[in-house]
């Protein structure tokens, strides 16, 4: 794989839980100059592994569920070279060809954080349930009121200057990845940027959204997450 013309090397970290069916629209859609695709089986029963590996992609497994955990296994398989990390779902609602506008601000050094925001872009209709647009709308508010940064969305699009993202300490290992990011870049002070992108309709159904419970449980992680992070705050201000 060749470098984009900017110089970075990317490295993308891809999530997948029983997304076998998914994985054949999403990797032959990636952009060649990728340095690095390490897609993260996260205990899939479906055989996402052998499918990924089939389209070139580099495998790591995770059988410990959690979208957090599987992130952190992609991480730790990052190449040393690497010096720009991107994630992205394995479901096809993110638009591999758009990668290169949320690498843009970070090749100008504009950003350390690029947000792909898809409240600002262009959804396919019902591709953004309700329950995610209010559980989005409230943490962004939350955030803007502790911490001072407007967000539109937490969005799973992203892409991060890797020393900043070693800066960040990512802990969570569930539900709670995205906001911790955004939290935590915003309270050490790091410049962050928002991008609109499009979003899809995902191939299956979500693990999290696709259900009652799993929005609940989600939609509680991240309000967790946000008050143990506003308490630390306070408790290192004092």
């Amino acid at each position: 794989m060749t470098e984009p013309p900017w110089g970075l090397r990317v490295g993308l970290v891809i999530p997948a839980r029983d997304e076998a069916d998914a994985l054949p629209r999403v990797l032959p859609a990636l952009p060649p100059w990728l340095a690095q695709v390490i897609v993260v089986d996260n205990g899939s029963r479906d055989g996402t592994a052998a499918v990924a590996r089939s389209l070139g992609a580099e495998v790591v497994s995770e059988p410990r569920r959690g979208y957090g955990r599987a992130c952190l296994a992609g991480i730790a398989a990052l190449a040393p070279g690497i010096t720009t990390v991107v994630f992205m779902d394995a479901d096809a609602s993110d638009k591999p060809e758009e990668m290169a506008f949320l690498l843009a601000p970070l090749a100008r050094g504009d950003a350390d954080l690029v947000i792909g925001s898809r409240t600002r872009g262009q959804s396919e209709q019902g591709a953004l349930t309700p329950q995610q647009r209010f559980g989005n709308a409230l943490a962004c508010m939350l955030i803007r009121a502790v911490w001072g940064v407007g967000f539109t969305d937490l969005g799973p699009f992203r892409a991060i200057d890797r020393s900043a993202l070693a800066r960040l300490s990512m802990q969570d290992e569930t539900w709670g990845w995205t906001v911790e990011m955004q939290v935590r870049a915003a309270r050490l002070g790091l410049a962050v940027a928002e991008i609109p992108v499009g979003y899809r309709k995902r191939i299956g159904q979500s693990k999290i959204s696709g259900t009652v419970s799993g929005s609940v449980r989600a939609g509680a992680k991240i309000l967790y997450v946000i008050g143990r992070e506003a308490i630390g705050r306070r408790v290192k201000a004092a």
